[in-house]
């Protein structure tokens, strides 16, 4: 289960989630991971769309802590119901709301972490946070490691379900 942040302007519009840019990104990432695209579970930890008007484009704005919470529920049922081998969390803001604490990504990144209800957890940047990088070298770092960390969890759920299968 990948868990990014919020709905942006292009997945508020179509319903979906991670069809924009950065939903391009973390797509290109998945296949160059090398992990099944239809193995994975997309959401956001925040349902709703916080915006502003800026230049007659609606800007992201982060959620607020009471709004992570009050969606706290939705994200709690999708896990119930999807019953994940991994949940990586993509941002601060989906890695606070799985981890139902304040997560740092740089000091947590690479770690399995145990979300609220057991889960196993990985954090990473989220991918909108690479297009907004200004330098083409250190967006071609940042690529390559949410690569590795997309491989890294899902090595990690797969040796979790073949542990439950030996059982």
């Amino acid at each position: 289960m990948l868990v990014g942040e919020q709905p942006g302007d292009k997945e508020d519009l179509a319903g979906e989630p991670f069809v924009g840019p950065a939903g391009h990104v973390l797509r290109d990432a998945i296949e160059k991971a090398g992990i099944p695209a239809s193995g994975c579970y997309l959401t956001n930890a925040v349902k709703h769309f916080k915006w502003t008007p800026r230049a007659g484009k609606r800007i992201h704005e982060r959620p607020r802590p009471d709004e992570i919470l009050a969606c706290r529920l939705w994200l709690d049922s999708e896990i119930e119901a999807v019953r994940p081998a991994m949940i990586l969390a993509m941002g601060v803001t989906a890695a606070t709301a799985v981890l139902g604490r304040v997560a740092r990504i740089g000091r947590e990144r690479g770690r399995v972490l145990e979300a609220r209800d057991g889960t196993p957890v990985m954090v990473t940047a989220h991918p909108s946070s690479i297009l907004r990088m200004p330098e083409s070298d250190d967006r071609a770092a940042a690529r390559a490691q949410l690569v590795a960390d997309l491989r890294k969890a899902y090595a990690a759920a797969v040796r979790g379900i073949d542990r439950a299968n030996a059982d």
